[in-house]
């Protein structure tokens, strides 16, 4: 995942030892944060508050409102609540670990600590609570601002790469049909599909996005991408009959009435998946990769069945099939 600059960070430290907080602020503006103080509890409160930082560091030991009172009092703000936490204290009992991180922290840091393990840390949670805003609530997968930076991460640093927009076709009429709780349950199939090619055929450095409803997109090695493809096509060929009535699959369509009343032959469930690759850099922004997905995706979905669709730069669009018609 390409995370934001440093530079766009607020981070505010309340610790009620002046030297504390010059030590803190110092590390963190020379790793990049742009860096806010506090020397008590009750302006740690009022700066949150105004400032709404992306982190606040947080002392235990302040005098007028203590560390614990201060993250409670943020969880209990609607406009607070969901400010990442990390607690900082001599105090490294168990007890004492158990009462901040049970009182909201997302982390508890023992002093002394280096400026190694600060920074990882603060690192790590930032990063977290990206994530989680940015996560589509259905499947938990990065949504469209975390594909966004990804891609203009990858086409600005000149990495090679193959974008896959993965489409299943005829899922409206598999919701209006089934209902909108099978409807779920085939997206998380889709979800679980392309987490498991990755694991399976993927590598470290490959992402997978959820840009909502039954739209995904998966972006790879080049080298990697057409196998990775055939495999989420036949995972989800095999895994979406069995959500099928047995009728249903036997007969090869679902039978739905329109609003007009008249009788629908709605064929079963298929995915398109559109493959964009750039290998020679000559995709310089990710509304070419949009561009050329979408029409990929519109060229596939001509064709029945499941079909994966590449582009030559020679000839055009060229459609690979996946599963016979019918």
């Amino acid at each position: 995942m390409h995370a934001p600059e440093n530079s766009s960070y607020r981070i505010l430290i309340a610790d009620d030892e002046p030297h504390i907080r010059q030590i803190l602020r110092f590390t963190l503006e020379r790793a990049g944060y742009q860096v806010y103080l506090a020397s008590d509890g009750e302006d740690a409160l009022k700066q949150a508050a105004e400032l709404k930082p992306n982190l606040v560091l947080l002392d235990v030991m302040m005098p007028k409102v203590d560390g614990y009172e201060v993250c409670r009092k943020m969880r209990q703000d609607f406009s607070m609540n969901q400010i990442p936490v990390i607690m900082l204290s001599a105090r490294g009992e168990q007890r004492d670990r158990v009462a901040g991180l049970e009182g909201g922290a997302n982390d508890y840091l023992v002093k002394p600590y280096s400026n190694e393990e600060l920074l990882l840390r603060v690192k790590n949670v930032l990063e977290w609570n990206i994530r989680q805003k940015e996560a589509n609530p259905l499947t938990g997968l990065p949504g469209n601002t975390a594909i966004e930076r990804e891609m203009i991460a990858r086409i600005a640093q000149k990495k090679q790469f193959a974008f896959l927009y993965i489409d299943i076709d005829n899922f409206k009429g598999f919701n209006d049909y089934y209902g909108y709780q099978k409807g779920d349950e085939i997206i998380g199939l889709l979800a679980d599909i392309l987490r498991r090619t990755i694991e399976k055929l993927g590598g470290t450095d490959d992402f997978i996005g959820h840009i909502g409803g039954d739209d995904f997109v998966l972006v790879a090695s080049p080298s990697r991408a057409e196998i990775m493809a055939q495999y989420v096509v036949d995972e989800f060929d095999r895994g979406s009959l069995m959500k099928l009535d047995p009728k249903d699959v036997k007969r090869g369509y679902l039978e739905i009435r329109d609003r007009q009343g008249e009788l629908k032959k709605i064929p079963v469930m298929a995915v398109t998946i559109a493959l964009v690759k750039s290998t020679d850099n000559q995709i310089e922004h990710f509304a070419e990769v949009n561009d050329i997905a979408s029409s990929l995706k519109e060229y596939g979905k001509r064709i029945e069945g499941s079909v994966v669709v590449k582009e030559r730069r020679q000839d055009g669009v060229h459609p690979s099939r996946t599963r016979d018609a019918g």
